[in-house]
């Protein structure tokens, strides 16, 4: 049997290549993908060369052990049907919808382990959100707003719309949204954001947090943007006491910050948030699946579908990178999708 499967060649070069795949082992199953996700924030960094090549590309994932460096498969957000079963695989497993953490490919086997089944209701195209949600369920959990405080997101990326639905069903005083581009505004509005505003909007920003407020700067600001040069915009919108949560991944891009300013006597806490792992001050009550479990929640309430821009066929998957690299104005999730 062959497959079809996406690679990073070399910066902004991606090509479909075919392989043989063969029969699935003891406890192995064959999926057949349905849907992935290409992810605007870490994946273009790949796709850019703007990943650090000797990193690897997660620790956790057996699927992604390889290192950052071309010519690589990666992607992480696919769903698809498992078709046939390995020696020893409960019959059950026949046919199910199942998500998993997998780079861009037609078919591939994988033990039950390494898959999650989607639960029932939930369309592939809701099941593919899986791991943006989670990763917004942990933002969330990292920050602690408190009833009350205003709150800042640098970012309405996928991630940053998630974490604002997230936000908005909180009893926080204001919500305030940046991000450069009209489209990822207007979404993050319709999603009850108080005010949203472009990145360079700094004064704005600053007299919408003192209007009619008792405290005119954020108590709680998530970094989400990619861009290093927001995380300055958070430390001077951050008050006495805040914390700013890093949700971004800069790869090899650095972040020149002033820290000689306000941030060393407002005691500002800079908080970086990664979804691989747990807040160690959580993990004796919360686990993975707890957590995987809460994002499956949140993605049957926010139906974060209505943030698909475009759908491309598997084999036009360089035209979506493209897209995404050069006119991402009007592109929020893009996803690929296989015949």
């Amino acid at each position: 049997m062959k497959r079809q499967s996406l690679y990073f060649h070399s910066p902004r070069h991606v090509e479909i290549r075919e392989e043989r795949i063969s029969e699935p082992g003891r406890g192995q199953v064959l999926v057949a993908a349905l849907v992935s996700a290409i992810s605007p924030g870490t994946e273009m960094l790949v796709y850019r060369g703007e990943a650090p090549a000797d990193m690897p590309a997660d620790e956790t994932i057996s699927a992604l052990s390889g290192q950052l460096a071309f010519p690589l498969k990666y992607g992480y957000a696919l769903v698809g049907r498992v078709t046939a079963l390995g020696p020893g695989v409960d019959p059950a497993w026949e046919n199910r919808l199942v998500f998993t953490f997998h780079p861009h490919e037609s078919h591939f086997l994988a033990s039950l382990t390494e898959l999650i089944p989607v639960p029932a209701g939930l369309s592939p195209e809701q099941g593919v959100f899986l791991p943006n949600m989670e990763t917004a369920v942990n933002l969330v959990h990292d920050g602690r707003p408190l009833l009350g405080e205003q709150v800042l997101i640098f970012g309405q990326g996928v991630v940053g719309l998630l974490t604002s639905a997230l936000l908005v069903s909180y009893p926080l005083r204001t919500i305030l949204a940046f991000d450069r581009y009209e489209t990822r505004r207007a979404a993050s509005l319709g999603l009850g954001v108080h005010h949203a505003l472009g990145p360079d909007q700094h004064e704005e920003a600053q007299a919408f947090l003192a209007a009619d407020r008792e405290y005119p700067f954020a108590d709680l600001s998530f970094e989400l943007s990619g861009a290093p040069a927001a995380l300055n915009q958070a430390i001077a919108l951050t008050g006495f006491g805040g914390r700013i949560v890093i949700g971004s991944w800069y790869g090899i891009k650095q972040a020149a910050l002033n820290l000689g300013g306000r941030f060393h006597r407002s005691r500002i806490t800079l908080i970086s948030s990664q979804v691989t792992t747990l807040n160690p001050e959580l993990s004796g009550r919360w686990s993975k699946a707890r957590r995987i479990n809460a994002a499956w929640d949140q993605i049957k309430r926010v139906c974060p579908e209505r943030f698909i821009t475009h759908r491309f066929p598997f084999e036009q998957a360089p035209s979506a990178y493209q897209l995404l690299d050069e006119a991402p104005t009007d592109a929020i999730q893009v996803l690929l999708t296989y015949p």
